[in-house]
């Protein structure tokens, strides 16, 4: 993961002309902030927490956390870990920076954030790209400029959507990985797909058994309706460039290649590779 790209996105939120001086830095009240409920991470290490809470208490919290003023009290815009921390730590206040955010600059900033410090597991970092895509309106143009992270990446993470909410929880719970999750959503089958995700967990089969096992079982389903093995493998070919599934249907010496897209979002990312 790029760091100095999604450091150049979170640049461009908190800008250099809007730097914040020491005595800008103020003690807020612990009880006096509440957490962003459109916060991406959902899943906070209670491990790491007492850690963290250890460190808070022999040295302090070090990075003062940022925040947003609201009507009645603050709401965390970045840092609810450190806050987390500071409560374990029986801390009564926390150095807090206050500015003044859109919605849609909290929920950016909070992304970044926990991207750089790659906190988010993938779904959750899915999830987080969705709720741009259809909270704020954003196009995944946008939040390629804004996060840092290519098209083609963010298209890829919000294809693990379309995971089985059993298979997710195995991504979130870190028993399969994004890459095998992605290497899922090529076998069409669901009852195969879930199949396949008890068997990595069971048998820690890694990436390339299970494309091996999904061209297989492609293989298979091409053999019935008797295509030639040429066109299985130019199909293979584009479905790693477009990044989803390709059907070639041949008619002796003409035919067509479908090529699947599953939002509007998707269609743009591959009409976008076609012009490139």
């Amino acid at each position: 993961m790029s760091k100095k790209g999604l450091g150049k996105g979170l640049g461009a939120l908190i800008r250099e002309n809007d730097e914040v001086a020491d005595n800008s830095i103020m003690e807020i009240k612990i009880t006096d902030i509440d957490t962003n409920e459109s916060q991406p991470r959902k899943f906070f290490d209670s491990e790491a927490l007492e850690s963290l809470a250890s460190s808070i208490k022999e040295h302090g919290v070090v990075q003062p956390i940022i925040v947003k003023k609201l009507e009645h009290g603050y709401q965390i815009v970045a840092g609810e870990r450190r806050w987390r921390a500071a409560r374990i730590a029986e801390l009564k206040t926390i150095p807090a920076i206050v500015k003044d955010f859109s919605n849609v600059e909290v929920m950016e900033i909070a992304l970044i954030e926990n991207l750089q410090r790659e906190d988010l597991n993938p779904i959750e970092e899915a999830i987080a790209y969705k709720s741009l895509l259809d909270e704020y309106n954003m196009t995944q143009e946008v939040i390629s400029k804004r996060i840092g992270k290519s098209r083609p990446a963010i298209a890829n993470s919000l294809r693990l959507l379309n995971l089985s909410e059993n298979i997710r929880k195995k991504v979130i719970e870190s028993k399969i990985s994004a890459g095998h999750a992605r290497a899922l959503l090529a076998i069409e089958d669901e009852k195969k797909r879930e199949e396949i995700a008890n068997k990595i967990v069971e048998n820690q089969l890694n990436v390339r058994d299970i494309e091996s096992l999904a061209k297989e079982k492609k293989a298979v389903k091409k053999k019935e309706v008797s295509k030639d093995l040429e066109l299985i493998e130019i199909e293979e070919k584009l479905k790693g460039f477009f990044g989803t599934k390709v059907n070639i249907v041949n008619k002796k010496s003409r035919g067509k290649i479908e090529i699947e897209y599953y939002n509007n979002e998707d269609l743009e990312r591959i009409l976008e590779l076609l012009e490139n």
